[in-house]
């Protein structure tokens, strides 16, 4: 679920559509599933070329899974589990909770020939920037969530900590049909004259990333004061 829908006009990049959430224990089902159902599966291409008939100019919709790693050695090289048919994977750790040997097990589906994409690192519990370290050394995709970077709890100082260490590859609305977006972090990533920064997590990776291409390493921003932090708060919870 690589959610990069940025909602504003003039502002073009690769949403996908999401099916949220697989699991891994459920893997060999769901794939046996998929080989013996043909229409079904026209019925999502059908859906998706409706949905996207109506989506803002500029942006594309593709298909992907959220892949909860619930159970260890999973086998997630069926390209059918992929991000838009590229060699990279969405996945979560199960419980929102850090599982043992979690680099260990990033580095295993690295090897495998599939980049593992991990869902919103700041989130987990027992998370700190030594293991996100950790995991980025493994081959894993950080993909941080846009939502948390305004807010005062834990997670929220985490997920900013993340983009001022240049921990973050890629910033996700995580948007489950809510009013969500990137479009408030980005305006607010440039006035704290972090534009190419903002370009590189919103833009550049994620299209690099599901065109099968490694991507960029992303600068340190600077650091927020409180009364940009308010700013970034006023953004994300501005009604329309």
């Amino acid at each position: 679920m690589l959610e990069c829908s940025l909602r504003e006009p003039g502002l073009k990049v690769g949403v996908e559509m999401n099916f949220h959430n697989l699991s891994v224990a459920d893997l060999d089902a769901a794939l046996k599933s998929a080989a013996s159902a043909k229409r079904p599966h026209a019925a999502h291409a059908a859906l998706r070329a409706k949905v996207q008939e109506r989506a803002p100019a500029g942006l594309t919709l593709v298909s992907g899974f959220e892949i909860q790693l619930d159970l260890p050695n999973a086998d997630l090289t069926d390209p059918r589990l992929h991000l838009a048919g590229s060699t990279a994977a969405l996945v979560e750790f199960a419980g929102m909770t850090v599982p043992p040997n979690s680099a260990r097990e990033l580095y295993r589906i690295r090897m495998s020939g599939v980049v593992p994409v991990l869902a919103h690192p700041e989130r987990y519990s027992g998370a700190t920037l030594e293991l996100v370290e950790a995991w980025r050394g493994s081959g894993a995709v950080m993909q941080v969530s846009a939502a948390l970077l305004f807010g005062r709890a834990s997670v929220c100082r985490l997920a900013r900590a993340l983009l001022q260490r240049g921990f973050a590859d890629i910033l996700a609305s995580d948007n489950h049909g809510d009013p969500r977006s990137l479009g408030a972090a980005r305006r607010w990533l440039e006035e704290l004259g972090a534009s190419e920064q903002a370009r590189a997590l919103t833009e550049d990776n994620p299209r690099r990333l599901l065109a099968s291409a490694g991507v960029l390493s992303v600068d340190p921003i600077p650091e927020a004061d409180a009364g940009m932090l308010a700013r970034l708060r006023g953004l994300l919870t501005r009604r329309p």
